[in-house]
């Protein structure tokens, strides 16, 4: 029998195509990595006897490999699925009957018949045909299909890495989950009954109300009703503007947080007055979800007020002019950030602050989407005065760490033409060479001659390999190269796709890099750290203040021993690191730190360093590479393992 936390590792196991770190499983179950280990090795005991198992990948962490499809699938259905013949859970509603037909026809060895499953589920064949609709509309956008064969049903049909992403969402019961994560709340000024009580209340009347609010949502609103309760007691009441209060009561959200605030009053002998329910009502109002299918213009009308809109362009904007992401025209992100900023400024308003129980995994994971998160919260200080703290940023960031990951799978491979003298086979050397390299970086659309390349439609092309001289100024870049392609060629192209890994090395400058060094503090380190950029013309004399009035906002301290220290705001007139190790570590905020990385971002730049970014959020998150590079003893080691560790040859 599976626990919880195995349920959550095969899960996710099943949902990644690639490997998973031990250390990235125990942080999702929030437990040692000791603790993980023995969950894959009983995980592992009883996938073994059931047609799959979970192999160890050399310096890659784990991932599952099915034998037996046919005899996994029949496990799943037995131990892991919620269907109608195991639990007499039929399903009542169209939504329920929806996820069931999801299950059942994912977990189905073969053809399914409509009959069976109308029989199945006590309705019509009719019933069945209707809700097929939804459910085909669902599996498109895992690009799965139903097969219709005459006489046999219905089969699903898609690709293996799909299936499991689709059967990771829908075949397993995430209903125990939100418990675990309300353990994170649990601590002195509240008893796990009280909290319990008030959770309870809060999702019968959600449900009662049919009221969508994300596991985050509910938990914020759990700790804000249980502070709320825990002040009032002690005499002090949150204010709110009577004129605030007047716009809200009467939208539904209003009635549904009355009769939430009446059943806690019952439950603990204690009233609670009218703006405190006002409160919730934003609260309930900020946070309802959006299906992706329903993100347009109207509904950015009908959830964000103009004021909200402006702060959220006002903030994307800023981290456009400073970070170049190229996220800022996201919708998915504009309405995920209007609804978070609404309930997050009132809550600041009204000193009604919340914990982030994520916010050490969120800086270690996700470096990039903080720094971003931290650059919009400077926006809306500098627009309406209100200063967030790192676990509001650490919330923002996780909408602008979905826009990054979206733009990532939108953006696809570069599109290459290959431009030739006049020799077809020459041209075809060069495209099956370029197709064999970057096979998942580079889609070769075509080759061309020279003098037809005047023909062509260049729109949709990203950038031309030419084994002759392009002597014309073309709208995209011309990397010229061998007839027979050599490392050179190869490695160039290589740089232009990475696009922030080209001069990398030189971000490493060999007198910016410090090792071994015996320093007692962060201030110590940083002084001497800021006087060689000092003396070495890189910065000014401000440039320290900066990077104070940065780590008064939110430690840059990531764990791992790492810390990566920057200003404020740009203040070079270049990109580039510098490192400094430590023969031992120093406190840094409250974490011991031996690896310091600063990172100075030129003023105005338009550079796509996403791939530095990458680069440091590995080293984060990876122990094995910072006890390598704190241990090296010259700037030749030092390059070399970042060369094997993060420049693909």
């Amino acid at each position: 029998m599976l626990n919880f936390r195995m349920k959550v590792i095969l899960r996710e196991l099943m949902a990644s195509h690639s490997p998973l770190t031990g250390k990235y499983l125990a942080n999702i179950n929030q437990v040692s990595s000791r603790t993980t280990r023995e969950d894959i090795k009983k995980l592992n005991e009883i996938l073994s006897e059931h047609g799959s198992s979970i192999n160890s990948v050399m310096g890659k962490g784990y991932e599952l490999t099915i034998h037996h499809e046919n005899k996994f699938l029949q496990y799943l259905d037995s131990e892991l699925s919620d269907n109608a013949y195991e639990n007499n859970n039929i399903p009542r509603s169209r939504e329920d009957r929806i996820v069931y037909l999801i299950k059942r026809l994912l977990l189905s060895e073969g053809y399914v018949k409509l009959e069976d499953l109308a029989d199945e589920i006590y309705v019509s064949k009719s019933t069945i045909q209707n809700d097929l609709k939804d459910v085909k509309k669902i599996l498109s956008e895992y690009e799965i299909s139903l097969e219709a064969r005459p006489n046999y049903g219905l089969k699903i049909q898609g690709s293996e890495l799909k299936l499991r992403f689709c059967m990771s969402e829908y075949v397993f019961d995430h209903s125990d989950e939100r418990k675990d994560y309300i353990q994170e709340f649990y601590n002195s000024a509240f008893s796990k009954k009280e909290l319990d009580a008030i959770l309870s209340i809060i999702l019968n009347q959600l449900n009662t109300h049919k009221i969508t609010l994300s596991d985050i949502a509910i938990n914020n609103l759990l700790i804000h009703i249980a502070i709320a309760y825990k002040r009032i007691q002690s005499g002090y009441k949150v204010n709110f503007y009577q004129t605030d209060v007047n716009q809200l009561v009467d939208k539904y959200e209003y009635r549904v947080a009355k009769q939430i605030v009446n059943e806690v009053e019952k439950s603990f002998q204690v009233e609670f007055p009218q703006s405190e329910i006002a409160y919730i009502t934003m609260h309930l109002l900020g946070t309802k979800m959006l299906s992706k299918k329903n993100i347009n213009n109207r509904v950015v009308e009908q959830v964000m007020d103009d004021e909200t809109y402006q702060l959220v362009q006002i903030s994307l904007n800023k981290i456009e002019r400073e970070m170049n992401l190229g996220i800022s025209d996201d919708q998915e992100l504009i309405i995920g950030l209007g609804l978070h900023l609404k309930p997050a400024i009132n809550r600041y308003k009204y000193d009604m602050n919340i914990r982030n129980p994520m916010l050490d995994d969120i800086k270690r994971n996700y470096p990039l989407a903080f720094e971003a998160g931290l650059v919009a919260a400077l926006a809306i200080k500098d627009q309406i005065g209100t200063e967030m703290n790192e676990n509001e940023i650490g919330y923002i960031a996780l909408h602008i760490g979905a826009a990054i990951e979206r733009k990532k799978l939108q953006s696809g491979p570069k599109r290459c033409l290959v431009v030739c003298a006049s020799g077809f086979g020459t041209a075809q050397l060069i495209y099956y060479k370029l197709k064999a390299r970057f096979y998942n970086e580079i889609e070769v659309v075509g080759t061309t001659e020279y003098y037809k390349l005047d023909e062509y439609n260049l729109d949709n092309i990203d950038f031309i390999v030419s084994s002759i001289p392009i002597p014309q100024e073309l709208p995209v870049p011309v990397i010229e190269v061998n007839a027979i392609l050599g490392d050179d060629d190869l490695n160039r192209i290589k740089n232009f796709v990475s696009e922030g890994e080209q001069g990398l090395h030189s971000l490493f400058q060999k007198e910016l890099i410090f090792l071994n060094k015996q320093f007692q503090s962060k201030e110590e380190a940083l002084s001497f750290m800021t006087n060689q950029l000092t003396v070495k013309g890189l910065v000014d004399s401000s440039f320290l203040e900066s990077i104070y009035e940065r780590e008064r906002v939110a430690p840059t301290s990531f764990g791992n021993l790492v810390a990566i220290p920057h200003p404020i705001n740009p203040k070079s007139n270049q990109t580039f690191l510098s490192v400094c190790t430590l023969d031992r570590p120093v406190i840094w905020h409250d974490k011991p730190v031996q690896f310091i990385c600063i990172l100075s971002v030129k003023k105005n730049s338009a550079e796509n360093l996403q791939y530095l970014y990458d680069l440091l959020g590995n080293i984060i998150d990876s122990p094995s590479i910072v006890q390598q590079l704190v241990k090296v003893n010259s700037f030749e080691e030092f390059i070399g393992i970042i060369s094997e560790n993060f420049m693909m040859s």
